[in-house]
């Protein structure tokens, strides 16, 4: 039920003012779209922020957590985890340049805002051509809060069919620090070897925490 004069809603406060004018809630009230009988949208997004602590935190939720706040079903988590998602996209992209991955810090930049919030330890590979050129990633597994699982063969599956000249192994961190462990550092010698025998490079593999980020390769592991 909207409550709210037709001037005071967000939606027409954006148009008049642009979206800098609203508060988080407000955006949040947008991407949520209606609030149920007896709350309005703003109400609703104004419970998350209390619920999850910041606009951060709520964006580094998955869609089945944020279905748990009253008045969110499975489209209004859906909505907003898509929405989330696009802004990690365009963070981590730089329109109509192709993306090269030379140093460590270029591969934090592209993919640690896809990396660094998620709640979730995942493994992805990054492609290079032979001009350190990024021809795709994919993400080879998503494992628990501490740990996640990784086939060999399923890493270097993409890059034999997408015939890549290198390969970049990235992972993260949940707790947000990215010191190496010892299984990190066990399973970089195994895929490096691995890589060896089927004739691709590991450049590097970079484990991603909250605004930083650890290089095996200037760690002198790779």
């Amino acid at each position: 039920m909207d409550r709210e004069p037709t001037s005071e809603r967000p939606r027409e406060r954006l148009y008049w003012k642009g979206p800098s004018a609203l508060a988080d809630a407000e955006l949040l009230a947008l991407q949520l779209g209606s609030g149920t009988r007896d709350k309005s949208a703003v109400d609703i997004a104004r419970e998350m922020l209390a619920t999850y602590g910041s606009l951060a935190d709520v964006a580094s939720r998955e869609a089945a957590e944020l279905t748990r706040q009253r008045g969110v079903g499975a489209v209004k988590a859906a909505r907003l985890v898509a929405a989330f998602e696009l802004g990690r996209r365009l963070r981590a992209r730089t329109p109509g340049q192709r993306t090269i991955l030379s140093t460590p810090a270029e591969v934090f930049t592209a993919f640690g805002p896809l990396m660094e919030d998620l709640k979730r330890e995942v493994f992805r590979v990054a492609l290079l051509d032979a001009q350190n050129g990024l021809l795709r990633d994919c993400v080879v597994s998503e494992g628990t809060l501490s740990a996640s699982l990784v086939d060999p063969r399923e890493v270097f599956k993409p890059a034999i069919l997408e015939s890549a000249a290198s390969v970049i192994l990235l992972h993260n961190h949940p707790s947000g620090d990215p010191a190496p462990s010892r299984e990190d550092v066990r399973l970089t010698r195994q895929l490096v070897e691995c890589a060896r025998l089927l004739g691709l490079r590991v450049h590097d593999h970079l484990i991603i925490g909250r605004g930083r980020f650890v290089s095996l390769a200037e760690r002198g592991i790779i």
